[in-house]
């Protein structure tokens, strides 16, 4: 297991390349004022597109860069972290395992580490639930959070679920095939896109909807040592966190209704010369 004790590398080559991706999706970012330029914090998103992830990087990539001299981690699927050439490269710029040990680690090194409860649960609900914050019940990070007295700052995204056309997560078929013993995995996504119409899992080209991704202002809770383990704290914790995420959510569809309208009338207007005009056609 991978264990963070260097600050993560700012200037790998890999940075340009997320940089040039998340502005395939026309990213804005408000409520940086959230975020501390210093000292250890969980930043909790909600999880979108697939392995698209636009939210991830966006919001990753402005960790790094609002944190310059302060290590910033995320967390990522042993999937990725296994993959030749990939891995090596995600644990360069900061990536960690998705488990309580590498998070808990990073967090006494005074990072603050970037997680996503939902997971790919999240990330691979149906198109029509692109409006709905999903973790599942997943309240792991509630226990880390009062067990270790950091702060929890939301980072609620829009937009990218609205890039990849997901009709079903699923998980009839993730159990027939095994995958929750072999790869950790409970879904196993059907998509309608291009280039391979509908499909079981392979990469559709994501539509270049618009991101925005709001941080919010730390969650404050009043707890005991030992809150940690007491279930009606976590519980009450984790709903909390819920509906201050959903809300925020909510608000964020209310201003952008159509991301993928909005993505493409911002491309349009960065054309050269009389071209921008087409953006007014939408």
């Amino acid at each position: 297991m991978h264990i963070p004790t260097t600050l993560p590398d700012p200037d790998h080559p890999l940075i340009p390349v997320a940089r040039a991706y998340a502005r395939y999706f026309t990213p804005s970012v408000t409520g940086l004022e959230h975020l501390p330029t210093s000292g250890p914090a969980l930043i909790i998103g909600n999880h979108s597109s697939i392995y698209w992830a636009p939210e991830v990087w966006i919001t990753f990539l402005t960790m790094l860069d609002h944190r310059r001299d302060e290590p910033s981690f995320g967390v990522a699927h042993d999937i990725l972290l296994r993959t030749p050439i990939l891995g090596d490269n995600l644990r360069a710029i900061g990536v960690l395992p998705a488990c309580r040990e590498a998070a808990t680690t990073a967090v006494k090194d005074g990072g603050a580490v970037l997680v996503y409860p939902g997971g790919d649960w999240e990330a691979c609900r149906p198109w029509t639930e692109r409006g709905r914050v999903d973790f599942a019940g997943r309240r792991g990070f509630i226990r880390l959070a009062l067990e270790l007295g950091i702060p929890v700052i939301p980072a609620v995204a829009n937009g990218g679920h609205d890039a990849i056309f997901v009709l079903s997560r699923g998980e009839r078929t993730a159990r027939l095939l095994g995958l929750d013993k072999l790869l950790r995995a409970k879904v196993f996504p059907y998509t309608l896109g291009v280039p391979f119409g509908l499909a079981p899992v392979l990469p559709q080209l994501p539509l270049p909807a618009s991101v925005q991704v709001s941080f919010l202002p730390p969650l404050h809770w009043s707890t005991e040592p030992g809150d940690h383990t007491d279930p009606a704290t976590v519980d009450r914790c984790y709903e909390h966190t819920l509906a201050v995420m959903q809300a925020e959510l909510d608000r964020l569809r209310e201003r952008m209704p159509d991301p993928v309208t909005t993505g493409v009338r911002t491309h349009l207007a960065g054309l050269p010369g009389p071209l921008s005009a087409l953006a007014g056609l939408l």
